[in-house]
């Protein structure tokens, strides 16, 4: 049995995610956490809300909520939504804890203690009609690397690049909207990053299985221009992890708080303290290679705009500070899902949001069509033909159709019990040596974490079953061979439950139903195909489902293309 450690991106607090942000990291985290735990692998599956910097308190603001009761309000929809989704963290925490605020500190204390903190005094964006220094996300502009109008104080959303509220074109303040800014003198702290150039450098040149997508962005940032910059961690806010280590304040620092990027990637290992404090658990297990964590393979999800923060930022801290902390191994990074011809966005509100999708739908046809369209080698789109011939054809017509089709027969020539009698023949020896070969290939791509791979891969078994369904014919059989037709409507039952298996981790709510319709809750995996699927005998018990899943109609189409027409109102 294997250790897993698995991290999804943690999502800002402010509002409700979209459809985007959720194949981007939380979904196929999940995914990857349900395959390791259904293998028998032992796994550790985090993430929080984000509840740090300017996203919190601008959101906050304009709900009219002081910002502590908005983030704790928000974090109970996330966590609300998430079960939903039906996303299986093993503990979904809040980067505002007390235990993320002590371990932060304890980063940052570190660091200085290793010559890797310097104080710096720069000019920033003041604005004189918000009588306030305007830091990251308060302040918008165009990004003076592709032009793009609507780009951020602290990134750039098109392009990735990583600003300063300095480096924007024409920016205004996105509180009052005003130009009337000038550059004003303060104080902050600066991460080394450049002294950890090297090092980490070399770390990521030893990741050579990383997906391209990833190595590429870090690489960038390593060697682009002038190379790896040092990176301010303190920020003029009153919202945050105070800029303060053993209850007193940074001297010079006193009224700053940590920059939301330096804390929030530190919530991973505080996140698992929080798990722990709740369990009576241990976390360093999972996090300190001196208590057990270097057996542990940590893999993180995200989005592509958050890998330079966790292949350059937050190693550096882990690198930095010295101590025996567990490295990520593996970063699984993903591309953009766009919506109908644009882009989504939670700020702008654009797009279909986690909530309304599930008023529309359950969770496994949302699951379903992200995950095999995730968008890994290059941005995807969802539109709504795509959704419902996605959900018609494979859904429905292939895996509900299968089922439904050989528990109805079953059901009216041998009564709700799996037949006895007749044997397997060439038929039912092709469909073993094929479903061999592909529940082979699926564990494959899921090992390997190839999203899209594993997805058509299940589709393929799936088809698999149908087809050997349509060649062997039971109803046909029975007229001639009730004992053949028997031997096959056992061995297609059977097949059922080794569905529910193989496609728990991308439709779990369907995978239940096939295991309750079967009156089994074994789950354990098909690695040998042959005797899977005899697995449930003669005279053991089934029911007939309802159908697994329903077909989507052009007018339903149609219609949510008019109501969800990009903006969320």
């Amino acid at each position: 049995m294997a250790r897993h450690l698995i991290t999804s991106a943690i999502p800002y607090i402010n509002g409700i995610k979209h459809l985007g942000n959720l194949v981007g990291s939380q979904l196929p985290a999940d995914l990857f956490a349900r395959y390791c735990r259904a293998r028998g692998h032992e796994v550790m599956f985090i993430c929080a809300t984000d509840e740090h910097g300017t996203p919190a308190e601008l959101a906050a603001d304009k709900a009219g909520k002081p910002v502590a009761d908005y983030c704790a309000e928000m974090h109970d929809v996330q966590a609300e939504i998430a079960r939903g989704f039906r996303l299986s963290f093993d503990h979904f925490g809040r980067s505002s804890s007390a235990q993320n605020h002590a371990l932060t500190q304890h980063f940052a204390k570190a660091l200085a203690a290793n010559g890797l903190i310097r104080e710096v005094t720069e000019q920033q964006m003041y604005s004189k009609a918000d009588g306030r220094f305007l830091p990251d996300r308060y302040i918008e502009g165009t990004c003076p690397n592709c032009g793009f109008e609507s780009a951020r104080g602290d990134q750039c959303d098109n392009c990735t690049k990583q600003l300063d509220p300095v480096d924007l074109i024409n920016p205004h303040s996105v509180i009052s909207g005003s130009t009337d800014l000038e550059m004003r003198e303060t104080k902050h702290l600066f991460l080394r990053q450049s002294a950890m150039k090297d090092k980490l450098d070399a770390w990521i040149d030893s990741k050579t299985d990383w997906p391209v997508l990833t190595t590429s962005i870090a690489k960038k940032w390593l060697h682009d221009g002038d190379g790896l910059q040092d990176r301010g961690i303190t920020r003029d806010l009153h919202w945050g992890v105070p800029a303060q280590f053993e209850g007193a304040p940074w001297e010079g620092m006193e009224g700053k708080v940590f920059y939301v990027w330096f804390d929030a990637p530190i919530e991973y290992i505080a996140a698992t303290q929080e798990w722990a404090d709740k369990t009576g658990g241990d976390w360093a297990r999972w996090w300190r290679t001196d208590a057990g964590a270097e057996d542990v393979t940590y893999t993180q999800f995200m989005g592509k705009d958050n890998v330079p923060f966790h292949t350059l930022s937050f190693p550096a801290t882990i690198l930095g500070s010295n101590e025996p902390w567990k490295l990520v191994d593996y970063i699984k990074s993903f591309n953009y899902l766009n919506y109908d011809g644009g882009q989504f966005s939670t700020s702008r509100g654009r797009g279909v949001f986690m909530d309304q999708a599930l008023e529309i739908l359950p969770s496994d046809y949302w699951r379903w069509w992200l995950l095999s369209h995730a968008p890994e080698s290059a941005d995807s789109e969802f539109t709504w033909e795509n959704f419902q011939a996605s959900v018609n054809k494979d859904l429905a017509d292939v895996l509900g159709n299968f089922v439904s089709r050989i528990t109805k027969f079953t059901r009216s020539k041998f009564g709700e019990a799996l037949p006895e009698g007749g044997a397997w023949g060439a038929q039912e020896e092709a469909l073993i040596a094929e479903l061999t070969t592909r529940i082979a290939e699926y564990e494959r791509h899921m090992d390997d974490k190839e999203v899209r791979k594993a997805a058509n891969e299940l589709r393929a078994i799936w088809v698999a079953g149908n087809e050997y369904l349509q060649a062997a014919a039971p109803w046909s059989a029975f007229k001639t061979d009730p004992a053949q037709a028997a031997a096959q409507a056992r061995l297609a039952l059977n097949l059922i439950r080794v569905y529910a298996v193989l496609s728990a981790p991308f439709i779990p709510d369907a995978s239940e139903t096939m295991l309750a319709a079967m009156k089994t809750d074994d789950t354990s995996w098909p690695g040998d195909v042959r005797a899977a699927l005899s697995f449930l005998p003669a005279g053991h018990a089934f029911d007939v489902p309802d159908n697994l899943f329903r077909k989507i109609a052009d007018e339903e189409r149609e219609d949510w293309q008019q109501r969800f027409a990009g903006t969320r109102g």
